[in-house]
């Protein structure tokens, strides 16, 4: 077991030296270069542990494992798209020059999500290893646009049969049974006259930089990057650059306080938390101030509900939108990944919620599992870096889980 983990983390290591980031489409390359390179490097490595693998398109790819009906399997969905580095200044090492540092594998992606993707690779191999014979065909699914539009889940929906249960091990342990819905939009502000701001590179990531102009004169603003799903943790540039247009009579002040003081969304909440809502891109385009949000709301809400809301802050348009996940936390599904864990972390599982958004809910029955813990920040922020002894943990994990839902 020991040779396939240390083996795990040298492909890990590789991994992490592409710089996996979505780009412009080109021929064979539905989400760039990159990624088309990253995704063949993966599929070509399972393949040479003695795998079945497809790729369908350069959009996505699979591992297959063992015989058996496609709905009827396991899918362990992973993805190798990263978001961008941000600001390099921040960074301590650099962001795709994988390190074994100490105790930790440095690099962008560590965390989110290669670290858990080869992990989950190289359980495959141990358990084929081992001699286990699954009685279900167990998908290890690679995906290439989880962070940007879910493309991939689409085209694979389109040419392949996903598995009606399984996990994503891209988010916290113990067992994430509920994940809020995910609401990318748009609202267009009319520009003052010599006014330009811009900031901001995904909209899941709290913008860490932003720059103002105002007849020429330039300013700029640095903030603190975060998970788009936990503004919280951030400290947004465009408040601040917009803060100062406000106080020149440049933006309204009740708009500006609707998008960042959260008068509007207070009372929208339920078990799993309040509704987040995040202005993570600026632009100026045309005379306009275009401003893409991200919102995560309480699974328990429908769309039609927080449309009605946040449209009081302007008229949008909207971007993106995945519904809310919810499992059931007493079902099958839920219990026995929690016990798995208890087992190995000798830890009590209590299920629990998260404005994260995972692959899980791309199946019928599916939840997120691991890799990271509550408390860990290292998601979407610089000096991005996985534990290596987590690792180990995740590996004795990630096999019984794999192992118990495939028997």
């Amino acid at each position: 077991m020991k040779d396939n983990f240390n083996k795990a983390l040298t492909t890990l290591k590789k991994w992490i030296r592409i710089k996996s980031l979505k780009s412009n489409p080109i021929k064979n390359a539905p989400f760039g270069e990159n990624l088309a390179l990253m995704l063949e490097t993966a599929l070509k490595d399972a393949e040479n542990l003695g795998f079945e693998v497809k790729n369908y398109d350069n959009y996505i790819g699979e591992v297959i494992y063992g015989d058996g009906d496609d709905k009827n399997g396991v899918a362990v969905l992973c993805h190798l798209d990263v978001v961008p580095e941000g600001d390099l200044s921040a960074w301590e090492f650099p962001p795709y020059q994988p390190l074994e540092s100490g105790h930790y594998i440095t690099g962008r992606g560590s965390v989110d999500n290669k670290g858990a993707a080869a992990i989950c690779l190289y359980v495959l191999k141990q358990l084929k290893d081992e001699g286990f014979i699954p009685s279900k065909k167990i998908k290890l699914i690679f995906g290439c646009d989880e962070e940007s539009g879910w493309g991939c889940i689409e085209h694979y929906n389109k040419v392949a049969v996903m598995p009606k249960l399984g996990f994503s091990p891209d988010s916290t342990f113990p067992v994430l049974y509920a994940e809020k819905g995910i609401f990318h939009i748009k609202y267009v502000f009319d520009a003052p006259n010599g006014v330009e701001v811009f900031g901001g590179e995904r909209v899941n990531v709290v913008c860490d930089k932003a720059t103002l102009k105002i007849n020429g004169k330039e300013s700029e603003f640095i903030g603190k990057t975060a998970h788009g799903s936990t503004p919280e943790c951030g400290d947004n540039a465009i408040k601040k650059a917009l803060k100062v247009l406000v106080e020149k009579g440049l933006f309204n002040e009740q708009t500006y306080e609707f998008l960042f003081n959260g008068r509007l969304f207070d009372k929208i909440e339920d078990e799993s938390g309040k509704l987040t809502f995040s202005p993570n891109v600026i632009t100026t385009c045309n005379g306009k101030i275009e401003i893409s949000v991200d919102v995560r709301y309480p699974v328990h809400y429908t769309l039609q509900e927080i449309e009605k809301v946040v449209g009081k802050v302007g008229d949008f348009t909207v971007l993106s939108h995945k519904a809310p996940l919810y499992a059931d936390k007493n079902g099958w599904l839920v219990q026995t990944l929690s016990k798995i864990y208890e087992k190995h972390t000798g830890q009590e599982a209590t299920p629990l919620t998260t404005g994260g958004g995972t692959y899980a809910r791309a199946l019928e029955n599916g939840v997120a599992f691991g890799p990271m813990d509550v408390d860990d920040e290292s998601c979407h922020i610089p000096n991005e870096k996985i534990s290596i002894k987590k690792l180990e943990k995740c590996f004795d994990i990630y096999k019984d889980a794999i192992k118990e839902l495939s028997k």
